[in-house]
């Protein structure tokens, strides 16, 4: 169980959390733990709509939404490869959609990236 106390602005709430693990483990590395991954999670996923807008993408039927998310990741992870040009992703982004030979250099990158490393796949 893990209880957090979250304080944004003048208001304070409390959540209960529960997880279930068949780890044998220090409580304390657990806890250690679950932070890692939600840290991780949550800085993904404000990414994801900062440089793409994803909470505001109307798709919401069939396999579309999954397709979306996955070619989000893809695209992510290309822009963060590309060193070239110091700029934010949701600048690269609209970079890469107004001009082709900028859109080749992120490509370039991600595959360059992929033949350094062959045990990965592209832009992983």
């Amino acid at each position: 169980m893990v209880v957090r106390v979250p304080h944004i602005w003048n208001q304070t709430t409390r959540e209960v959390h529960f997880y279930l693990t068949s780890l044998n483990c220090d409580p304390r590395k657990l806890g250690q733990v679950i932070r890692l991954h939600w840290g991780v999670e949550n800085g993904l996923h404000w990414t994801l709509d900062v440089t793409f807008y994803e909470d505001a993408c109307g798709v919401r039927t069939g396999h579309d939404p999954q397709n979306l998310a996955l070619l989000r990741r893809i695209v992510l992870n290309a822009l963060n490869l590309e060193q070239s040009l110091k700029r934010s992703n949701r600048q690269k982004s609209n970079g890469a959609a107004m001009d082709n030979n900028y859109m080749l250099t992120v490509l370039t990158a991600c595959l360059s990236q992929h033949d350094d490393d062959t045990s990965q796949t592209p832009c992983q």
